[in-house]
């Protein structure tokens, strides 16, 4: 008999998913709980907005429908430079799928820099083609990070196309078998 070993991530999204698709409908006198926003898995992941590098406001619910990886990362973080090929390789891999939970996917960049020049000089040398890069050039005292309680990057959360976080910390393969999971 074979046996095959699954990545812990993977066994949970699958729970996850299944048990999302097993609920039966609701009575019709019961309220339907709302979805918490939080920062857990399950939770709704709060609402983000920043600035582009060319000044534009681009909110993480802009993004709905989509998986969606939101990254926290910055230029002089070497850990976030060396994960960054990973997440340019994600990214032309899954753009374009359909998703359980989303509609393509979608990489949302937070930059905890102070530099605009480095920031941006990151983004172009390290072939970061997807257009969804925020930074209030706050570094650490940066609203996003506070938000969700970034105290070391890289740091990321994998959301469905409802907001709602899936996993959490995804490196390398774990965050290519976690998409992988949630392919149609």
């Amino acid at each position: 008999m074979n046996i095959i070993k699954l990545h812990p991530v993977v066994v949970v999204i699958a729970m996850l998913i299944a048990y999302g698709c097993t609920q039966s409908k609701p009575a019709e006198n019961k309220t339907i709980p709302s979805v918490v926003v939080g920062l857990e898995i399950g939770n709704r992941a709060p609402d983000l907005a920043g600035p582009s590098p060319d000044g534009k406001t681009i909110n993480l619910s802009s993004l709905r429908g989509k998986l969606v990886l939101i990254d926290f990362w910055a230029s002089w973080c070497m850990p976030c430079r060396m994960e960054n090929p990973n997440l340019v390789q994600t990214y032309n891999v899954y753009k374009d799928k359909k998703f359980k939970g989303g509609d393509g996917f979608a990489i949302y960049s937070v930059s905890l820099d102070l530099s605009k020049d480095a920031w941006i000089s990151a983004i172009k040398n390290d072939g970061l083609a997807w257009d969804t890069h925020i930074s209030d050039l706050q570094g650490w005292k940066s609203l996003p990070a506070s938000t969700y309680q970034i105290m070391s990057i890289p740091s990321n959360l994998l959301i469905d196309g409802n907001g709602i976080i899936l996993a959490k910390n995804l490196r390398a393969e774990a965050l290519s078998h976690a998409i992988d999971a949630l392919v149609e």
